[in-house]
């Protein structure tokens, strides 16, 4: 026997508790909020999911989320088109763009490399980021990937793909002296050292920086 009141309400708990991070008692929540909405607060609720689904669209250039088939980062002239920051996926881009720090556009692969899960090169946008280097006018590259082992070979998948480009085509490239490179990996603000893997603090001491007082 179930124990909601309603088969209604059941289904749609079930399909809030589908969600990525929600459990059960949250979803129950708020789809007793819902429940207790006028229909137009609802219907808003809805036709905003289904308006998002239906009409958004990725950018021809970066892969990020857009309304427009070019997003509004790869379309402004105040972005330093000349530096790409290749990232896993759309989620990076808004923490990176949160943080004020970044002015050029960005590259989405929509994955990592991981063989265990049956992703490889083909499955993510590495093809598109070596066809828009070898369009030319990019100065630099720089690796925004997660610290694992997936993201790690993708960065040296990455490395490799662009250096054999322009090897193998260099007439093709502008530039020969592309410039690649890769988020620092240091000890974050707060953390002691004692508390700290032996990866990130080996990183942080090879990638260590001048001290300026």
């Amino acid at each position: 026997m179930s124990d909601y009141p309603s088969i209604l309400l059941e289904q749609a708990v079930n399909q809030m508790a589908s969600l990525p991070g929600v459990g059960r008692r949250t979803a129950l929540r708020l789809v007793l909020h819902l429940l207790r909405q006028s229909d137009p607060e609802v219907e808003t609720f809805a036709n905003a999911f289904l308006r998002l689904k239906k009409e958004v669209v990725y950018c021809k250039e970066c892969h990020n989320i857009s309304d427009t088939e070019i997003c509004p980062i790869c379309s402004s002239a105040r972005r330093d088109h000349s530096t790409i920051c290749v990232v896993e996926n759309v989620q990076d881009v808004m923490s990176i763009e949160n943080t004020g720090q970044y002015n050029g556009v960005y590259h989405v692969l929509g994955g990592v490399i991981s063989p265990m899960e049956g992703i490889g090169p083909k499955d993510i946008e590495i093809d598109s980021l070596v066809e828009r280097v070898a369009k030319g006018g990019i100065d630099e590259i720089i690796l925004a990937l997660p610290t694992t082992m997936e993201g790690d070979t993708t960065n040296f998948y990455i490395y490799r793909r662009l250096q054999n480009a322009q090897s193998s085509n260099p007439q093709i490239f502008e530039s020969s002296n592309l410039k690649i490179t890769q988020i620092a990996r240091g000890v974050a603000v707060g953390n002691q050292l004692e508390y700290t893997d032996e990866i990130t603090l080996g990183r942080s001491i090879v990638n260590r920086t001048d001290f300026n007082g």
